[in-house]
């Protein structure tokens, strides 16, 4: 089994519409992982039914017994978050579960308690079954439900032995990111032709390089900026990066997520023919 990761520097440059169309390329031989768990976004163009629900808990909050309350004040007047009220309630959304009461209280009256941070899921599309997750609102621990569902599908994968593991990585270079890239055999950069997706391409290939993942690189809309595509090309020779290839700018990519399909799904093309050009080239990669 392949693991490969496509990411991106930046939201919105198309790398969830890639994710689609390679996973109906490689159908079915391929289990699917929405990773970008704080925005998650690739059930619109896959039609998921599901099958599976899970809660996630990775947080915690203080609670604070009443009874046990000596009414000293300390765990108030050391929490920085300001999440303890006059009355000894603590706020859950101001709470960040740093422990600092829990240890400071001489009468151990706070109770650190877990809380639901979110679910995650597993689907079954026409194009393979999806893992997936929905984080709850102002929640931490991204990174650790990334893994959990990463895992998640590589289980799924080989018990199905499956040839592909697709993952649609977050967007920067964040915990989440690293969570998607770790253990993988190889990752798509889908970057675009600007000043500041040249940069936070720079960024996330230096991720994958500190963590030995090997990369690629897409130019999404690339004929938007050809000068600047010209740019990232070079940059990508001078570091021996490979160009899996080019993508004009095209309005079938929009009018296929209305229809909730994947654009190779969609429509036939010039553009079709560069996504499967794409997959081609960054499937055979890695080991």
């Amino acid at each position: 089994m392949k693991k490969l990761t496509i990411i991106s520097g930046k939201g919105g440059t198309g790398k969830t519409s890639l994710v689609g169309s390679f996973a109906a390329l490689s159908w079915p031989e391929c289990i699917i992982v929405d990773g970008d768990v704080d925005a998650a976004n690739l059930s619109l163009i896959t039609g998921p039914t599901l099958l599976e629900q899970h809660d996630f808990r990775a947080s915690r909050n203080a609670v604070i017994d009443l009874e046990k309350c000596g009414n000293c004040g300390i765990c108030r007047d050391l929490c920085r978050f300001e999440a303890i009220n006059e009355n000894y309630f603590v706020d859950p959304i101001a709470c960040e579960g740093c422990d600092f009461c829990f240890y400071a209280c001489p009468q151990d009256a706070v109770v650190m308690k877990e809380r639901l941070s979110g679910q995650w899921f597993v689907s079954e599309t026409p194009y393979g079954t999806l893992v997936h997750a929905r984080l709850g609102i102002a929640e931490e621990n991204s990174g650790k439900l990334v893994t959990t569902i990463r895992n998640k599908g590589q289980e799924l994968a080989e018990a199905g032995g499956k040839e592909y593991l697709i993952i649609d990585g977050p967007p920067g270079i964040g915990c989440p990111v690293i969570a998607s890239l770790s253990g993988v055999d190889a990752a798509l950069v889908v970057t675009e032709p600007t000043v500041a997706g040249i940069h936070d391409l720079e960024r996330v290939l230096a991720v994958c390089r500190h963590f030995g993942v090997l990369p690629a690189v897409c130019i999404n809309r690339f004929d938007l900026g050809e000068a600047q595509s010209e740019i990232i090309e070079e940059y990508c020779r001078k570091e021996n990066i490979v160009i899996a290839g080019k993508i004009p700018f095209d309005k079938v990519f929009v009018e296929a997520m209305v229809h909730g399909l994947p654009v190779v799904e969609y429509t036939k093309g010039p553009v079709v023919q560069k996504i499967e050009e794409i997959w081609e080239n960054f499937s055979v990669m890695g080991k």
